[in-house]
């Protein structure tokens, strides 16, 4: 992979400066302009491709993050609030906790 994503395109622009190089004059700077826009367009086409790939894993780890919070009501990396979560209800507001306890009374 690092052949296609580096290699080639460093070839491309290596062989560039070569023509600059040894061609001959009227035709020096129009053999290095396309080698090395070949070079760098090979290169910039990965780097686009390679954000695309990394969005569409963001992606699947989102779709999984909303899966496991259907599931079980909380996000996978929240953190555990400590001492829990403390609710303040009207009064005279019955909770299911508060009608088992009396029902075991």
């Amino acid at each position: 992979m690092s052949v296609v994503r580096y290699w080639i395109p460093g070839l491309l622009v290596a062989a560039g400066i070569v023509v600059l190089c040894v061609a001959p004059s009227d035709t020096r700077v129009e053999g290095w302009a396309l080698f090395t826009g070949a070079g760098l367009s090979i290169l910039l086409f990965n780097l686009l491709f390679r954000f695309g790939v990394k969005g569409e894993e963001e992606r699947r780890e989102e779709d999984a993050a909303r899966a496991y919070f259907d599931e079980h009501g909380e996000w996978p990396d929240e953190d555990e609030r400590p001492g829990g979560r403390k609710w303040k209800l009207p009064a005279g507001v019955v909770t299911p906790e508060d009608e088992e306890r009396t029902r075991r009374a």
